[in-house]
């Protein structure tokens, strides 16, 4: 399963435009890429076939991927990320990015559950609940 399959799977159980999907599943990748710790990660990535590659495109702690909404809040989130370090920075980037796709909660919800689902089956329930579990707080923006 690459990951492809996964941005299929997770557009067509969440009702989700691909590009938007896309998008959802990139940068949720990107938050893991900054911020699990230590060697799981690559070790993830290794196993879902492109999924660093969607990481990277939706790089949230590039220049101006939290601003896409523009606003004081988006300021005052890419001031925080940065003042807090890269790791609370790219949950906070993350999570403005989600919010700033248009998506409502129960949409973010139902593509972060289907994500991790097939996460699991690509790169085995282990290796990912390794991975998620040296980022609880993204779990928690998820609403899982």
């Amino acid at each position: 399963m690459d990951v492809q399959d996964i941005v299929n799977t997770v557009s067509q159980k969440a009702g989700l435009d691909q590009a938007v999907t896309e998008k959802v599943v990139g940068t949720i990748f990107s938050v893991l890429e900054h911020e699990a710790e230590g060697t799981s990660v690559s070790g993830f990535f290794a196993r879902i076939p492109g999924a660093d590659g969607l990481a990277q495109k939706y790089d949230v702690m590039a220049a101006g991927a939290a601003g896409s909404g523009g606003g004081l809040l988006s300021s005052l989130e890419g001031v925080l990320g940065g003042a807090l370090g890269e790791k609370t920075g790219a949950l906070i980037n993350g999570v403005a990015v989600l919010k700033a796709s248009g998506l409502d909660m129960a949409q973010i919800r139902q593509a972060g559950t289907t994500l991790i689902q097939q996460a699991e089956v690509a790169a085995g329930p282990e290796l990912t609940n390794e991975v998620l579990g040296s980022v609880p707080s993204l779990k928690a923006h998820l609403g899982l």
